[in-house]
């Protein structure tokens, strides 16, 4: 500020060589800030890639603009951009919807990755969806096998006498099986 404060006094007194140096020393006084910011605050990825220098008073802003080239060379140099109170809230804004922007464009690359897994993985639950209809497949046939067995056994033993039911019930209690049937030989209505 007090840089500005004399250019301010060179342009009361309309002295054009003060002007030119005041200038010169305001140059150089706005650069070692700018490196000094750039030193001190700027470490990518810890930090944005650049800084902002805020110049409170809208005067010294647009002094500061008005000097060819030196914006330029702040961006290129030092990584500084110049804010001043009139456009530092749509400065900080369109800053603030870059910010945005990037991390909406991060959780869509998330996103698509997550996609990209679950199609893979879909994929597979396909694959595992096959095996189980083809192990379905296999169970119903082997249950019309077990079917078809059960109808040539019926068959089979409609050929047998039936036992009374008193004698059926004990037969079944004392667990014996076909072959003792066999070897048993039971008289009819006994």
């Amino acid at each position: 500020m007090d840089k500005y404060d004399y250019l301010l006094q060179a342009y009361d007194e309309n002295n054009l060589e003060e002007i030119a140096n005041k200038k010169k020393e305001l140059t150089k006084t706005v650069k070692t800030m700018a490196k000094d910011i750039c030193d001190k605050y700027i470490e990518p990825p810890y930090t944005t890639d650049f800084g902002v220098m805020f110049l409170p008073v809208e005067g010294l802003y647009a002094e500061v603009v008005r000097i060819p080239g030196l914006m330029e060379e702040l961006q290129r140099n030092y990584k500084i951009m110049i804010a001043g109170p009139a456009n530092l809230a749509a400065f900080l804004n369109s800053l603030q919807m870059g910010f945005k922007s990037l991390a909406i464009e991060k959780r869509s690359s998330e996103v698509w990755n997550v996609l990209g897994a679950v199609k893979t993985e879909f994929g597979k639950f396909g694959q595992v969806l096959d095996k189980v209809q083809t192990k379905l497949r296999q169970a119903s046939k082997t249950i019309d096998d077990a079917g078809v067995r059960t109808r040539a056994i019926e068959r089979n033993l409609r050929k047998v006498e039936e036992l009374p039911v008193h004698t059926k019930k004990s037969y079944l209690d004392e667990g014996l099986d076909l072959e003792d049937f066999q070897l048993m030989k039971v008289e009819p209505n006994a």
